[in-house]
């Protein structure tokens, strides 16, 4: 199953997805200008295969729900989003924060 919904940040509108799969589910937070996600998330692919489209997510590691993807301190992002100041360490609602008051 897959359920995606809007969430709230701190006044900011973004977009949540769980899809349940067998064994395991996918957790990510998306924004218009990145994502987090749980450790599913390749970031290595990401800098090295796809480091051309300039993609900024970050991942965290060890969650199981949505709020706690939130609550969880970032442990590796992309070679882009550390250049916008999103950090390991930092909370994901943080980094959603940053990533939705971005100027294109």
């Amino acid at each position: 199953m897959i359920m995606m919904k809007p969430i709230e940040v701190e006044g900011h509108q973004v977009i949540s997805i769980e899809v349940a799969l067998p064994k395991t589910t996918l957790l990510a937070i998306t924004t218009d200008h990145g994502y987090i996600m749980c450790g599913a998330l390749d970031i290595r692919l990401l800098n090295e295969k796809l480091n051309d489209r300039r993609i900024v997510a970050g991942r965290a590691t060890g969650v199981r729900t949505i709020e706690q993807l939130l609550d969880a301190p970032l442990d590796m992002e992309t070679t882009e989003t550390e250049l916008r100041g999103i950090c390991p360490g930092m909370k994901g609602a943080d980094a959603l924060l940053k990533m939705v008051n971005e100027v294109s």
